[in-house]
């Protein structure tokens, strides 16, 4: 049975520090986290602004399970501002980068795979398709149900469910869904195909917002394999996947 448990965050950045604040996600944190609370980067990549607000990252940490979730809590939620003493100049350095952010935490469905999965496929998108689904009370479970019987109307175009998740202490009325795009080219395909609009409508959403993502130089699909100590170096100023003005 899968009982992973995720954090999502929508993180936004100061001015033109979306680089940085990747580089010290991926290489700077992930080590601690897997070390200290055994949490897995399952992703971390640039909104294009074009598609949605401007300059922010979307972050999703992988748990084994709710008492591993709740372990990790237990160390973060002491000291001052309820964050762990021990990485205080590891927040100062990310407050640099950062201002605010909205976290979910979410949970997969039982059949999703986990990041040490998709990266042993080798699974990634040229860009990612995330879309948070608003449905009514106790139907988001549907969605994700539905989002996997429409793998091959989606695999038309190269599309690939490579996330499937519910938010969880909320109303069972929200599911996100994340779809590795091999080619540009074939997210426009997407678009353009009217029985994926068809499909959408059927399941008869509240609302249904769609956000292109691109990889973080070090986001585990783009590397196959987590971020690590040995990554640690400057990013360049200049080195934005997606961008400084989208």
């Amino acid at each position: 049975m899968n009982e992973r448990v995720y954090i999502h965050e929508i993180i936004d950045i100061i001015g033109h520090h979306r680089a940085a604040y990747m580089q010290h996600m991926t290489a700077n944190w992930n080590p601690i986290g897997r070390e200290e609370r055994n949490q897995l980067c399952f992703g971390v990549w640039a909104l294009l602004g074009s598609t949605g607000a401007w300059p922010r990252t979307v972050n999703m940490w992988e748990h084994e399970s709710w008492a591993g979730l709740a372990a990790s809590f237990e160390v973060e939620a002491v000291g001052r501002g309820a964050q762990d003493p021990a990485l205080e100049r590891w927040w100062a350095r990310a407050a640099e980068f950062r201002s605010g952010g909205v976290d979910r935490i979410m949970v997969p469905a039982p059949w999703a795979r986990g990041i040490d999965e998709l990266c042993a496929a080798g699974t990634r998108g040229a860009v990612y398709a995330h879309e948070l689904v608003t449905v009514a009370p106790g139907r988001a479970a549907d969605v994700l149900e539905r989002a996997r019987d429409a793998n091959e109307l989606h695999g038309r175009h190269g599309w690939e469910l490579v996330g499937a998740f519910t938010t969880a202490m909320a109303n069972d009325h929200e599911a996100l869904l994340l779809w590795a795009i091999p080619t540009w080219g074939a997210w426009a395909d997407g678009e353009r195909d009217g029985e994926l609009s068809v499909w959408r409508r059927g399941l008869d959403p509240v609302t249904w917002n769609r956000v292109l993502l691109v990889d973080a130089p070090l986001s585990p699909m783009r590397i196959g394999r987590q971020p690590d100590r040995s990554d640690r170096t400057e990013p360049p100023e200049a080195s934005d996947p997606a961008g400084s003005s989208c």
